[in-house]
């Protein structure tokens, strides 16, 4: 039995919770939505996915997200919910050894971007923003995730914010915060009510907070971030401002069309290259015309 989830703060919270739960022995299988559509990942019996796109060999399943809703009833459990890891919770509350409630609470206003703007401008004053932001989706950094989920099934916050390893990449993601601010201000457009930031000419690409944009172009309702990701891949990421609550579009069931997915408030795809700026073009004229899809 594996647990295959994603590599963010949700995806680690699900995983705590269901080796917890389930008594699940680790290594996660750590994989993207975008490989689970296209399929590229492996399920087998015995599988439990959270937080990521069905595959009918799993033995459960648990996911929130929009784009992602069953046609028939299906083993676990999908609800329209603030984070993946809350309906592992509210499924398995009466099994769990220890008192998750905060770290659900947490993740739920994490994933759903229920933040206040003195979280978004310093989360360095706050543990699990803080947190949740040093988990990036680079491959190599699954030693790390793992780290997480074994520090957080045993020890209280306090304590796993005086890990070592987990201080040093909070003080990292502080410092990186400084240079993706002025990456966002060098490299975004205002069109209309849509913020576009484009990165693809950028070698690394930076990375940061993703709340940020939305405090430092405030007239904005929507983002829009297209990134080369990997050989011959773009991404692009769309976000409903968590300040400027006016878009209309729901994202997720737009990105649908785009060969990706999401919620109604974000979403991702991921496609060839030589579709980005067709991509792009599109996905932004429907956020302006900003009617509900």
């Amino acid at each position: 039995m594996r647990v295959v989830t994603r590599p963010d703060f949700d995806g680690v919270v699900c995983a705590i919770l269901l080796m917890d739960a389930l008594n699940i022995t680790p290594p996660v299988h750590w994989t993207q939505p975008s490989d689970m559509q296209r399929g590229q990942v492996v399920i087998r019996a015995g599988d439990v996915i959270a937080n990521l796109p069905y595959h009918e060999n799993c033995s459960l399943w648990f996911d929130h997200h929009y784009s992602n809703q069953p046609d028939k009833p299906i083993p676990g459990a999908f609800k329209l919910a603030p984070s993946a890891a809350g309906i592992v919770y509210d499924t398995y509350r009466d099994r769990l050894k220890r008192d998750y409630r905060e770290l659900v609470h947490q993740t739920d206003r994490i994933d759903s971007a229920d933040l206040t703007l003195d979280e978004i401008l310093h989360p360095e004053k706050y543990p699990f923003v803080l947190l949740s932001m040093t988990i990036s989706n680079d491959p190599k950094e699954k030693d790390y995730w793992e780290h997480l989920i074994a520090l957080m099934r045993r020890h209280p916050m306090d304590q796993v914010m005086n890990d070592q390893q987990v201080r040093r990449r909070c003080g990292e993601v502080v410092a990186a915060n400084v240079t993706y601010e002025k990456a966002l201000k060098a490299n975004t457009t205002l069109v209309d009510h849509v913020s576009i930031t484009d990165f693809r000419d950028l070698d690394p690409v930076p990375n940061g907070n993703r709340f940020l944009i939305y405090s430092l172009f405030p007239e904005c309702t929507v983002n829009v971030k297209i990134v080369h990701d990997g050989n011959d891949i773009t991404s692009i990421k769309v976000g409903h401002s968590i300040l400027n609550r006016g878009c209309q579009v729901n994202v997720g069931k737009m990105l649908a069309g785009f060969e990706g997915g999401g919620h109604r408030g974000a979403g991702a795809c991921r496609f060839a290259r030589s579709r980005a700026d067709d991509y792009l073009s599109r996905i932004v004229s429907i956020l302006k015309a900003n009617q509900p899809v």
